[in-house]
């Protein structure tokens, strides 16, 4: 189904008068999927909504470049995943007094979030999952949480699917030793 959306977005936006009309399907079809998506990375609801409106940017702007080499769900993900690396470590220059890493400052986000709402299992899950290294945190977000296959994985990040079935390996035995800690 997904393609047939995609394949109306791309004919929409072929046209110079419809392509309003494509950026609010593609807006409607994936705005939810790329939020959580970017929130999982970036932790807070107002970083998650610039980072969103940032890659809403990047996509509108790269669309007629668009070549179809890769489905359009993946090339939003992978537009969505580098726009939320990219907000982190302009964050982390930003804080340059802080001689936390941007995981603890991430950790803290969550803390003081008004929009999380989780229980205190839930947010020692977050805790655990923020301890992990960034790729590996991506990794085992979009495995764990969104189910997506490796293959599916391996275009968005741009890495072979045994290395990706690594890092997730690595990260959840990670998150399993946080969770039995505490």
């Amino acid at each position: 189904m997904a393609n047939n959306i995609d394949d109306q977005i791309l004919a929409l936006f072929k046209e110079e008068s419809s392509r309003n009309k494509a950026l609010e399907l593609l807006i409607d079809c994936y705005q939810q999927k790329l939020y959580w998506h970017i929130r999982k990375i970036v932790i807070s609801h107002d970083d998650s909504d610039d980072v969103l409106q940032n890659t809403y940017i990047k996509i509108w702007k790269g669309l007629e470049k668009f070549k179809g080499e890769s489905a359009l769900f993946t090339w939003l993900y992978r537009i969505a995943t580098n726009e939320s690396l990219t907000f982190l470590k302009q964050k982390q220059k930003r804080n340059t007094t802080s001689l936390h890493p941007i995981e603890y400052q991430l950790s803290k986000d969550l803390e003081s979030d008004q929009y999380f709402k989780g229980d205190e299992i839930e947010m020692k899950l977050q805790q655990a999952i923020l301890t992990l290294p960034e790729k590996q945190r991506i990794v085992f977000n979009m495995r764990y949480f969104d189910e997506m296959p490796y293959e599916k994985m391996s275009e968005i990040l741009e890495t072979s699917v045994g290395a990706l079935k690594a890092s997730y390996h690595l990260a959840a035995g990670k998150v399993e030793d946080f969770l039995k800690q505490g």
